[in-house]
């Protein structure tokens, strides 16, 4: 019995908050937060639900279907053709609490899960046994079981493991009207026969499907193409009696429009040991597809295709993987992948694979064997739906040509007519993807923001789904086909074809409410674009966004939800999600809460938004989404515009005057350290904190008796500097000239010993990261004028090199100062070094002591994002460093955030994912590294002062002890 009501999404919001144990969240942030997925398309749904168990799914659709409200699952939410969004739809996050692996089975080679079961943890869990789940897509570290069924991924591998369909056992449903029946195949006359025996709602169900497939043989035998890749319509022919009337598969792609998921079962697959690859290199991507079938005889697990138009995009993006030394010589690559038992099993796979690839004369190679040296090679090839959203040159590329597919033999044709039809409608794309089974991924720079770029679209779209189908292919080979591809399908099915769609979803769901129009009846293809709508108002901004146009809309689209922001396992990036596990504290949920803000729709109070802020005060600002996002998405950056506008001319937290103004606080206390000594460590010390906006839980720093400036003139009095002697100038930071002396103190050492004149600024400098990262841009600006012009007045050669200690303020010299100064900043910016870059560089023949010790080193997270750590390898190599560099992403302090009030919290649980159980775990002899003040306040005050050295400090320890 239906409720329909004025006021559905309140009603049922307060029903289901009454009975549910997982979150329910019907606010404007997660509603825009879950509007958006990785396709082109946004749509609100009324709310979300997170359900804690089965239990909570049963319920909360019992009372979606009461109130006539229609359903979405979600996994990831990494969906590209838009099958994980749905206008006024209930969301139902699979992934936030159910995403157990209930059990691996190794004699029968099978795992149940839940639905959202991220597929690295059943890879984790199936890996002491020796097994895996053979698809695996390039979103592997975050994509769900649940999600891989409804859209039938496949991934690299599905060359030789197959699709997700080729590897679902059995499938626990949960349909629209609470019916629960657990599905599987292939069966038998006699296991059909004892189906639609059955009581109830369950025997009818088998019964009208018994029916349908009776009814209807010859039109399925004859309307479904057979292909390796085709993952578009519902495969209905799973259902024909020479497939074993098999529901598993049949039920496997159809993008949760027919039931929810409970469970599965899924195969495994022998894990190879041993991998090698070999790359061969062609001329163009048309040789490299024509030369596949040829090779796939030699069976490779892997045949991928990377164009260098791709290699392109990436080195316009970031650093250059050292990796792309081994790509041999040619424009289009394919990455052969062999295994085998033993490492030299997989080698002389690789050896005769490599050899057939010389038969073809155009044709390079090279065979990679070293494991890293593989996992930088596939990590390009997994960065590539992020990375091409960037095309060379410039210019954004979009999804919507997705992942056709076409039998592998004619898949060298197909791209040369796809390419001519770019052409024709003057468009740009960077091709790649599964070459073995004719499948191809494809962004392409449609004019989304412009007048006519919706019929642009709209033109290509028919022309290319004409196109494949000539090919005899398929309109999606992977993703699935959902708002992007849906209403495509009559040009590649007939009509009689699509009404049996339409049937066979009326017997799971006749009441549509199940994911409706993602495959029947589906929306327009050019509805519902979230670029097309240009922000109603524009908003005032205060940094240039120089990489986007100018445009803060621009750099928040950069975001196509391909969500490695929220793989929790690996990486900087995100912390807070690592934290939180919440969507609305990753990278990719603030950026649609950013692009919503500025589009002023469900978010209409622009830079006073409640929603923007409070989903931006858990962002540490740590600039992991800058260097580690695909798509470069710089949140710290957002954040710092967002904090400037948004307190523009009101007052602001109290943390905001006291940490932000932390280096004036910091030249008074110098006055008399002592005297502040004590009265932090009174009982008025509490009280400061609260005046601070400091969190009670936090040790304040002991004032140092003497600054390091004062110390350097005493030392400088004493030991002049040699003549002749190179000058070098040492950016005395706040935290090095006031809390921790010692660091620059050892710098001084280590560079006098070197050989170097180590000079000061005459007078006080700053980067001004404080009033940077709390938003106050018109101190920064200033405080970065003074220290130009102090620096300037030491009267140094231009070239002189800047040394800085610590990590977040060379990072913002090298990269706010000249985004806040323009070209005034640039020369700075260009001379200013990290220790180690120094030494690297500027010494790089120089004897340093042997440091023949254990040690973790814990890289800054501005480090990681902006300067590297090459040069630190290259010190400590040199050293005999027995080094370590850990996983552990941001330490949680991030400069003032973690000291906060409000922010203990989620900064320890940082802290504690990796970082602090590893430095407990070292021995007392074990060194450990930090560079930043940051991360060695957080290891000694959440690890009973276990202390971390700066490497400045390592070298002038050793430098002693040889003296």
């Amino acid at each position: 019995m239906s409720r329909p009501s004025a006021d559905p999404g309140a009603e049922l919001a307060r029903e289901l908050s009454a009975v549910l144990r997982g979150e329910v969240r019907f606010g404007a942030a997660e509603r825009t937060v879950y509007g958006h997925d990785a396709s082109n398309y946004r749509q609100l749904p009324l709310g979300v639900v997170k359900p804690a168990d089965s239990d909570d799914v049963r319920t909360a659709l019992a009372l979606c279907r009461e109130y006539r409200v229609p359903v979405v699952p979600r996994g990831a939410g990494t969906s590209i053709g838009g099958q994980a969004i749905g206008p006024g739809a209930v969301v139902l996050d699979f992934r936030r609490h159910l995403g157990e692996v209930l059990e691996i089975d190794p004699q029968a080679r099978t795992a149940r899960v839940r639905p959202g079961t991220v597929l690295d943890d059943l890879q984790r869990a199936a890996r002491p046994y020796g097994l895996r789940f053979g698809p695996d897509p390039s979103t592997h570290s975050r994509c769900t079981i649940g999600g891989m069924i409804g859209n039938d991924s496949c991934g690299s591998h599905s060359l030789a493991w197959g699709r997700t369909a080729d590897n679902v056992e059995r499938l626990e449903l949960l349909l629209a009207d609470d019916t629960e029946l657990t599905v599987g195949g292939p069966l038998d006359a006699g296991q059909r026969a004892a189906l639609t025996g059955l009581p109830g709602r369950v025997g009818e169900l088998h019964r009208q499907l018994q029916e349908f497939t009776d009814h209807n043989l010859a039109a399925i035998r004859q309307g479904m193409p057979r292909l390796p890749r085709r993952t578009s319509g519902y495969p209905l022919d799973a259902l024909l009696p020479e497939h074993g009337h098999d529901l598993a598969r049949a039920l496997t792609g159809t993008e949760g429009t027919c039931a929810l998921l409970l469970g599965a079962t899924v195969r495994l697959v022998e894990d190879p040991p041993a991998r090698a690859l070999v790359v061969a290199g062609y001329p163009d991507e048309g040789a490299a597809a024509d030369a596949v079938p040829a090779l796939l005889p030699f069976g490779p697990l892997t045949a991928e295709g990377m164009a260098a138009d791709l290699i392109a995009a990436l080195l316009a993006a970031g650093r250059r993987p050292p990796a792309l030394d081994r790509l041999p010589a040619g424009e289009c690559w394919l990455l052969l992948e062999t295994g085998g038992a033993t490492t030299l099993a997989a080698y002389q796979a690789a050896r005769r694979l490599a050899d057939a690839v010389r038969r073809e004369r155009s044709a390079s190679v090279a065979l990679v064997t070293d494991p890293a040296e593989q996992r930088q090679l596939w990590g390009v090839r997994e960065a590539g739906a992020g990375i091409v959203t960037r095309l060379p040159g410039g210019g954004e590329a979009w999804p919507g040509w997705e992942d056709s597919a076409v039998p592998p033999e004619r898949l060298g044709d197909y791209l040369r007519d796809l390419r001519a039809l770019l052409r024709r409608h003057s468009l740009r794309g960077v091709p790649y993807g599964h070459f073995g089974e004719g499948c191809v991924h494809l962004r392409i720079d449609f004019p989304l923001d412009q007048p006519h770029g919706v019929l642009v679209f709209r033109d290509f779209l028919e022309q290319a789904a004409d196109l494949v189908v000539s090919h005899g292919g398929s309109l999606s080979g992977e993703h699935g086909d959902g708002q992007a591809r849906a209403e495509l399908l009559p040009r590649m099915y007939p009509a009689g074809i699509i009404d049996l769609f339409g049937g066979f979803k009326r017997i799971w769901d006749p009441e549509n409410l199940l994911n409706p129009g993602a495959l029947v009846d589906p929306r327009p293809l050019d509805a519902d674009l979230r670029f097309v709508t240009a922000p109603r108002r524009p908003l005032p901004l205060a940094l240039p966004y120089e990489q986007d146009g100018g445009s803060l809309a621009k750099a928040v689209h950069r975001c196509v939800g391909v969500a490695k922001c929220v793989d929790p396992t690996t990486g900087v990036m995100c912390p807070s999600y690592m934290a939180t596990g919440e969507e609305r504290h990753s990278t990719r949920g603030r950026a649609r809460l950013l692009a919503e803000m500025l589009r002023g729709d469900a978010i209409p109070d622009g830079w006073r938004s409640e929603e923007v802020r409070e989903a931006l005060d858990l962002c540490l600002s740590c600039k992991g989404c800058a260097s580690d996002c695909p798509v470069h998405v710089d949140m710290a950056t957002y954040k710092t515009e967002f904090l400037h506008q948004h307190y523009r001319h009101r007052p602001r937290p109290r943390a905001h005057y006291a940490m932000g103004g932390l280096p004036l606080w910091l030249r008074a206390v110098a006055l008399a350290p002592g005297a502040a000594n004590a009265l932090v460590r009174s009982p008025l010390g509490g009280l400061l904190k609260r005046l601070g906006g400091i969190d009670p839980r936090r040790v304040l720093p002991v004032f140092p008796p003497e600054t390091f400036t004062a110390w350097y003139r005493r030392h400088r009095a004493a030991h002049p500097a040699p003549a002749g002697a190179r000058p070098v100038v040492l950016w005395p930071d706040t935290f090095s000239e006031h809390l921790q002396p010692n660091v620059p103190r050892a710098a001084v050492e280590v560079l006098e010993h070197l050989g170097f004149d180590v000079r000061l600024p005459p007078g006080p400098v700053c980067c001004g990261l404080t009033w940077y990262s709390t938003g106050q841009l018109d101190t920064a600006r200033k405080v970065l004028r003074r220290s130009l012009r102090t620096l300037a007045a030491a009267g140094l050669p231009a070239d002189t090199p800047v040394v800085g200690l610590e990590p977040s303020c060379i990072a913002t010299l090298r990269e706010d100062l000249p985004r806040l100064l323009g070209p005034d900043g640039r020369p700075l910016a260009e001379r200013t070094r990290t220790f180690a870059e120094f030494v690297d560089a500027y010494a790089p023949d120089a004897p340093l002591p042997r440091v023949p010790l254990e040690a973790v080193t814990q890289t800054h997270c501005h480090q990681h994002a902006v300067l590297g750590s090459a040069a630190d390898r290259r010190v400590e190599s040199r050293l005999g460093l027995h080094n370590r560099v850990l996983d552990s992403g941001c330490c949680g302090l991030a400069g003032s955030f973690g000291f906060e009030k409000g922010h203990f919290e989620v900064s320890a649980a940082i802290a504690e994912r990796v970082l602090l159980p590893e430095v407990r775990a070292t021995g007392p002899d074990t060194v450990v590294l930090a560079d930043g003040f940051s991360c060695r306040t957080q290891i000694s005050q959440l690890t009973d002062g276990r202390q971390a050295l700066h490497l400045a400090e390592l070298i002038a320890r050793e430098l002693r002890h040889t003296e």
